[in-house]
């Protein structure tokens, strides 16, 4: 099988992720994709992000209706930092006989660097590089490929801010991660009363 492995912190997943998640399935004519949520991405210390539980169970919301998709709590059950490489030593011993495809976004780029054992990671699957809006890929590393994805200039930070400001994030999440937002208060979202979902 063609596995695809898409880490990321998706707080909140949104539709930008699934764009960028399909294209590749298609593009790479993938047999499955898995969406990968952190616990504690290594290259965001400084930045508080909402409890993993409420980003795994946004992300399955997300492609509960998708039977190519399927989420892996494997670096939330590992807990501490995320690191790529142990996940993908996780999903080679997992899929021995199956060619894995490690997905990133051009945006990543400028942290390929700091990376723990990055040509680890380059030797335990095919490194692909989604070229995402405002994020040109200038010069792709020999050890990987890129792939050209649909436009779409969206971000969870923009997602969050609009929460916060009490403005609406319809159509840019899908449905059921916007009403389990406003269910859990998430993003102090509480401050939007015209946006909470009636139980």
């Amino acid at each position: 099988m063609r596995i695809g492995i898409l880490g990321g912190t998706f707080d909140p997943i949104h539709i930008g992720h699934l764009i960028l998640a399909e294209d590749s399935y298609r593009f790479l004519k993938l047999d499955r994709l898995i969406f990968v949520p952190a616990f504690k991405p290594p290259h965001k210390l400084d930045f508080k992000v909402i409890p993993a539980n409420h980003r795994i169970k946004m992300v399955k919301l997300a492609i509960k209706n998708n039977p190519h998709f399927e989420a892996s709590d494997i670096e939330i059950k590992r807990k501490g930092r995320s690191y790529s490489v142990e996940t993908l030593k996780f999903f080679r011993k997992r899929y021995k006989n199956d060619k894995l495809f490690f997905i990133v976004g051009s945006d990543s780029l400028n942290e390929l660097k700091t990376w723990k054992d990055l040509d680890r990671i380059f030797k335990l699957s095919r490194f692909v590089i989604a070229e995402r809006p405002n994020f040109k890929i200038l010069r792709v590393p020999k050890q990987a490929s890129k792939i050209k994805i649909t436009g779409i200039d969206i971000s969870s930070t923009e997602i969050r801010r609009r929460v916060k400001d009490g403005k609406s994030i319809r159509y840019l999440v899908p449905e059921g991660v916007r009403e389990y937002i406003y269910k859990h208060k998430l993003y102090k979202a509480q401050s939007d009363k015209s946006n909470q979902v009636r139980n």
